[in-house]
């Protein structure tokens, strides 16, 4: 059954390469088949994204924040149907500091650009300053980051290549670091884009009573003038800025270009416009729909009297309506339908790219392997064990759709008492359910976590007793397996039932209703994990499959 569902949901060679098959998600997919989409064009949690434009290609980055791999790059050809095919950041820099779950912290606002045949992304982190990576091929290597300017509180970098080859930088401020924001300053880098040359220059300030909360501005140049594209108003209720001005430093004329108006997309702001071949303009941009994260919207843009106008503008008036639904952007030819890839059979050696671990890989987290699963060892637990907010090793992927049901086949493996594996929602309130050895037996149990980054226990409850599926010698302890399915249904509003079964054909609902919320800048994630008792051996998890559907 394995090998059949994998055939049926991605028949493909390599999850890395970038020739891979089309694979279309069960919860949610954008393109209609008709020459229409709806948004968002990804139901998931890609916050703060910029899009890039090479020849009949696009190139899409988002914040990743202390997740690893960081630095997402998605690709489309038509700006609708979009798919993962790599990841800039290996580990988060600095190393060692992120080898510990940080939430929040590490990549915000990244910018994607192209020029003279090279990619650069730059991305500021509010704690140790701006960062850039560069490479002539998306798909392979990228270079070691380079660290522009240090610092605290720069965030949500952009370059720009000016005419006469000069390079420039806009960036936002973070108040929680630089006890200051609503500011958007300019400053100059070498030709090289590699150092800051220049002291930063203010050239909008967002403390007008007006325009609150500015930042993650991109930077362009269009028929002489310096365009800022910035969110201002926050990030759930805001909307879309431009700035323009013929002088780079300023002073910049401002204008609201799209708002939420009288539709339900609250706050559609914070992103990048491109142009096709077909000659139009378009505009992604991320909506905040809490527990699922900042999801990808498109709409379309139009020129007029050289400012943007993004979404629908009705009545006229410069500031256009975000679109629910709408035409795909005119193409040469007609592109398949697909989506970044979801579920996983673990039948390669290579991760599948839509995981991602809550801190810097480690040898200790476990291992991929080429027996048809993944194994996740158990986190040592710190001998004042809280909660799961200090666990690095959470292998999980972002909420798809606003509905979904997940399921994975797993293998426990535990010798000491108090050794877990299982399944899990994770955010600032989380719960999980997983197996926990306890002498000769292992206990199923459903954990609740309010509040999780201000310290607060888990409310813990036995749900059943299991027995054994397997014991042996091993050591000078035997080991202890429990095969067992653990599935979450996630319904509209992000509540989340869970159930488990014994032989993958009867499930029993355990546990209470849980609500999902969203984490520090995330949104809620799925997925498993393994923990061991401070001080004991680590038990493991073999993760036979994981598959998402409705």
């Amino acid at each position: 059954m394995k090998g059949l569902f994998f055939i049926l949901s991605l028949s493909v060679c390599s999850l890395f390469h970038p020739a891979m098959a089309q694979y279309r998600s069960e919860v949610w997919v954008s393109d209609e088949g008709n020459g229409m989409y709806r948004n968002p064009v990804l139901h998931a949690d890609y916050s703060d994204p910029d899009v890039c434009a090479v020849g009949e290609d696009y190139f899409l980055t988002a914040s990743s924040f202390n997740c690893t791999p960081g630095l997402p790059i998605l690709h489309s050809k038509d700006l609708v149907n979009w798919k993962i095919v790599n990841y800039a950041l290996k580990k988060v820099e600095p190393v060692e500091y992120y080898n510990e779950a940080r939430h929040g912290k590490g990549v915000w606002a990244p910018s994607i650009r192209f020029h003279e045949g090279v990619f650069y992304m730059y991305w500021g982190d509010p704690d140790f300053g701006i960062f850039m990576v560069k490479t002539r091929d998306p798909y392979g290597e990228w270079d070691k980051p380079v660290l522009v300017k240090a610092g605290k509180g720069m965030i949500d970098p952009c370059p720009l290549w000016d005419d006469d080859g000069r390079v420039y930088l806009a960036h936002a401020w973070a108040g929680s670091r630089a006890k200051f924001n609503s500011v958007l300053t300019v400053c100059e880098l070498n030709k090289e884009g590699t150092k800051v040359i220049s002291d930063p220059v203010l050239v909008f300030d967002g403390n007008d009573g007006v325009n609150h909360t500015i930042e993650g501005a991109k930077f362009y140049k269009r028929n002489g003038f310096y365009y800022l594209f910035a969110p201002a108003g926050g990030v759930v209720s805001g909307w879309q800025l431009v700035m323009r001005s013929k002088n780079v430093y300023g002073p910049y004329e401002p204008r609201i270009v799209m708002a939420q108006g009288k539709t339900d997309i609250n706050g559609p702001h914070q992103g990048g416009w491109v142009d096709t071949p077909a000659g139009e303009s378009w505009f992604l941009h991320f909506q905040d729909k809490g527990a699922y994260g900042r999801v990808l919207h498109l709409n379309p843009m139009k020129w007029v009297n050289d400012w943007p106008v993004i979404g629908v503008d009705k009545d006229g008036d410069g500031c256009g309506d975000p679109v629910s639904r709408y035409r795909k952007p005119k193409t040469d030819k007609t592109y398949p339908i697909e989506t970044p890839v979801e579920s996983d059979e673990f039948d390669t050696r290579k991760l599948g790219l839509q995981w991602e671990w809550h801190a810097n890989y480690q040898d200790v987290f476990g291992f991929t392997t080429n027996m048809g699963y993944v194994r996740i060892y158990g986190h040592e637990l710190s001998p004042h064990f809280k909660n799961f907010w200090e666990v690095p090793n959470l292998l999980m992927q972002k909420f798809p759709a606003e509905e979904f049901t997940a399921t994975a086949k797993l293998k426990v493996s535990a010798k000491d008492d108090g050794q877990l594996s299982g399944l899990i929602i994770m955010g600032w309130d989380y719960s999980w359910i997983g197996v926990e050895k306890q002498e000769e037996k292992f206990l199923l149990k459903q954990a609740v976590c309010k509040d999780a980054e201000q310290g607060n226990l888990e409310q813990v409850s036995t749900l059943a007793v299991l027995e054994p599926s397997r014991k042996f010698e091993a050591g000078l302890f035997p080991n202890y397996e429990r095969e067992i399915y653990i599935r979450v249904h996630v319904g509209k509003g992000a509540y989340c039932r869970f159930s488990y079964s014994l032989d993958g054909k009867k499930f029993t609902e355990a546990g209470t209703l849980f609500k999902a919320r969203q984490g520090k800048w995330i949104g809620a994630k799925v997925g498993m994990f393994s923990v061991t008792p401070h001080g004991k051996e680590r038990g493991w998890v073999d993760v036979d499959w994981f598959r998402l559907e409705k």
